[in-house]
């Protein structure tokens, strides 16, 4: 016999059942435990989502926006939205469109909407068919930004919460303007300003109202409803959203009857998001962007970058770079061209044209192409010596000259005798440039090129001082730009500021000018400068009533062509040659005068600005000491002794027949020799002369008329020059030299500067 427990027994008296048998108490435990599962659920899911300062999200993932100085859009990538428009800018039609055909309770519900989901059900079993989703616009602006598309329970689950969270993170508007910016609709058109443009040729607010319908009927199914493909299917679709706007009386019945019977009049047009504008520009930005953020932050994407780009500037460089290739290019024998645009006070990249045609070929020849820049690079071999102390005005015999078995020669193979360091920079003389790196020294040199910009090796060699060492562009024109700024040196640069998908500011360009010159020197390195532009090799290059200043330069057989100029506000450098480093048959005045074709148009408007004035040359006390090479074997020769050796070549070369090819060769047989290019300009060029007289520091003007003249497009090459045109007697018109001219003077000696 059983004992029972006497509460068991005291149960059984009074006739209750154990705890564990009441239904109550198992009702119980079900929702408790329902509760704790569903909040645990929950928790599981939240922990999935993102973060909740990232769901104000304003770019797809996996996208990247570049835009100019002024807003306007160079590339997109990715499903990228091309025009982003604010709430109020969208007609409001269009949005009521869009509102009774997604979410007909968008302003009533808190992201998710059980009845609209119950009366979707009910209209798609009624109809046999999908006619209705049950999602609203949150939960669709979730899925846009977060979520991937694939049909499983889980994700649907992620949206439902993602879309309560946005919610309470939101306002309805701001809600309602990033989905109608970035719902996809078809046709590679990204929100609906993209739409119109794609399905229409017009923007939001010139869309019909059937117009606008059509656009609001294509979010559930593009491919389906997209007019341009299925247009039946279209206007089913077009008339079903009329009707919705008419229930709920968006529109009347009346208007609502006009738009049914308008038909659809498509424009089609190509998206503008797949346009690139600047491509060089644009691919050297996509480059320089692991600079700033982390690979992590890339990969993500969503990024907008702003840049430096001025548009108005590029299509200017671009035609100007057209132009030369079209006209110089074709007889000169260049086939590539590249110019760049530097605002030196802050080093921002203003403009940027890599080459011909970037989609022939994408190397940039502004970032990436090494050239040997020639005479150009004795701007920082002079600048060096005025650092160290020396004047302007210091001389050098320009002489037969050889150093320790180098032996540098002049383009015109003739000399000048004594000269000072401008005169020798205005005539680009090379042997009086490599006695001024001798005195100077290698280290001071290089030391003072790189700190101002330059940052291509530089190897200490005599042929460094006629730039036997390779540079580009980029950092050449920006070394330059020291020169404008009295000294002072920015890093060039395209990028101002990068946002991330939220549209907040995660890097910003904050590049802070380093001296790299003393002011006085940089102020007597501008006025040499100029004066090659005013009376020298740079005469092409000149702006009306602007002051420029600037540098030619030319590499062995003319493989390289340069100019770089600059003014107070902006920099610009200009390469002409081919990639293949075959030689030319043009001259350093082509990049003067592309030089000048850019900023002309670029100027316009701008205000002028004059240069430092040059300090006083007595008493000034070097900031750069000067480390003097000692050379093992230095040999000089007398100019006489020099004209002995060649006069019989000299007579052979008179008496017989070359052809135009020998002739080039023999004229650019040395290393970098620089072209005196004050006699070398054609008919065809821009001229402007000038003297300018060195006594008692002042320049005036030469009563020599200024002539222009544009050049044109022509198959015909240049007109050949015989070496007597090229000599000094007849191209210098220097003092203390005698001239072989005749008693009228061709047009070619009426043109050529006078110098002192």
């Amino acid at each position: 016999m059983k004992i029972l427990p006497s509460r068991m027994r005291a149960n059984r008296a009074t006739g209750k059942k154990p705890l564990y048998r009441r239904f109550w108490f198992w009702a119980g435990l079900g929702v408790g435990g329902g509760i704790v599962a569903f909040i645990y659920g929950i928790s599981l899911i939240d922990r999935t989502l993102p973060d909740q300062s990232e769901l104000n999200a304003v770019f797809r993932e996996q996208t990247l926006t570049i835009k100019a100085a002024d807003g306007t859009i160079l590339q997109q990538q990715g499903e990228a939205t091309r025009e982003q428009l604010k709430l109020e800018q969208i007609p409001d039609n269009l949005k009521k469109a869009f509102i009774a055909s997604e979410d007909r309770r968008f302003r009533q519900h808190n992201g998710v909407d059980p009845q609209g989901i119950v009366r979707a059900s009910l209209n798609n079993l009624r109809s046999q068919g999908v006619v209705e989703g049950g999602s609203t616009i949150t939960q669709q602006l979730t899925r846009i930004l977060f979520l991937k598309q694939e049909q499983t329970i889980w994700r649907k689950l992620k949206e439902v919460r993602l879309a309560q969270k946005m919610e309470q993170e939101l306002t309805k508007d701001q809600i309602l303007e990033r989905y109608l910016n970035l719902v996809y609709l078809g046709s590679g058109a990204y929100g609906v300003a993209d739409a119109a443009w794609v399905y229409f040729s017009k923007s939001p607010d010139q869309l019909s109202l059937a117009q606008m319908a059509t656009i609001a009927g294509l979010a559930p199914a593009p491919s389906l409803y997209a007019p341009d493909k299925n247009p039946e299917a279209a206007k089913r679709r077009r008339d079903l959203v009329l009707l919705r706007m008419q229930e709920d009386k968006v529109i009347t019945p009346e208007q609502r009857q006009a738009a049914v019977q308008e038909p659809l009049a498509l424009k089609s047009s190509s998206p503008k998001r797949v346009q690139v504008e600047s491509p060089y520009f644009t691919s050297f930005i996509q480059k320089e962007l692991p600079k700033y953020v982390s690979p992590n932050v890339l990969k993500s994407g969503g990024l907008v970058v702003e840049t430096t780009l001025n548009p108005s500037w590029q299509k200017v460089a671009e035609e100007a770079v057209a132009k030369t290739l079209r006209n110089q290019g074709r007889w000169e024998n260049f086939k590539q061209a590249a110019m760049v645009a530097i605002d030196p006070r802050n080093g921002e990249i203003k403009a940027m044209v890599g080459g011909k045609d970037f989609g022939k070929n994408q190397f940039n020849r502004v970032t990436q192409a090494q050239r040997q820049p020639g005479s150009t690079f004795k701007g920082f071999v002079y600048a060096t010596a005025i650092a160290t102390g020396k004047s302007p005005y210091d001389s050098y015999e320009d002489a037969p000259f050889v150093v320790d078995g180098y032996e540098p020669k002049n383009y015109s193979e003739n000399f000048h005798g004594s000269m000072n360091i401008r005169d020798a920079l205005t005539r680009s003389v090379n042997i009086v440039a490599v006695k001024v790196l001798i005195d100077v020294g290698f280290t001071p040199t290089i030391k003072l090129a790189h700190d101002m910009g330059i940052k291509s090796e530089l190897k200490p060699t005599y042929s460094l001082a006629l730039g036997s060492n390779e540079v580009n562009l980029l950092e050449l024109t920006s070394a330059y730009g020291s020169f404008a700024t009295q000294g002072l040196h920015a890093e060039p640069h395209g990028i101002t500021r990068i946002l991330n998908r939220q549209g907040k500011v995660i890097w910003s360009a904050n590049f802070k000018s380093k001296r790299a010159l003393d002011a006085d020197s940089a102020a007597i390195m501008t006025w040499m400068l100029r004066n090659v532009v005013e009376a020298g090799t740079g005469g092409a290059a000149q702006l009306d009533n602007r002051p420029v200043a600037g540098k030619t330069g030319t590499s062995d057989e003319a493989r390289d062509l340069w100019f770089i100029g600059y003014i107070p506000q902006m920099v610009t450098g200009v390469w002409l040659g081919n990639d293949d480093n075959h030689p030319t048959y043009g001259s350093s005045s082509s990049a003067a005068y592309t030089w000048h074709e850019f900023m002309e148009k670029a100027v316009e408007g701008m205000p002028i600005e004059k240069f430092p004035k040059r300090p006083k040359l007595e008493g000034r006390k070097g900031t750069i000491k000067a480390q003097s090479i000692k050379p093992k074997q230095v040999l000089n020769r007398s100019i006489a002794d020099d004209d002995d050796d060649s006069e019989g070549e000299r007579a052979r070369n008179s008496n017989s027949e070359e052809s135009g090819s020998s002739r080039r060769r023999r004229r650019r047989k040395s290393y970098s020799q620089e072209e005196q290019q004050a006699s070398d300009y054609t008919p065809r060029r821009r001229r402007r002369d000038r003297s300018e007289s060195s006594s008692n520091n002042s320049s005036s003007e030469s009563s020599t008329p200024r002539r222009r003249s544009r050049k044109v497009e022509s198959d015909s090459p240049p007109p050949r020059r015989t070496r007597r045109e090229l000599s000094p007697a007849n191209s210098s018109g220097s003092s203390g030299s005698s001239s072989s001219s005749p008693s009228q003077p061709s047009w070619r000696d009426r043109l050529r500067p006078s110098q002192q």
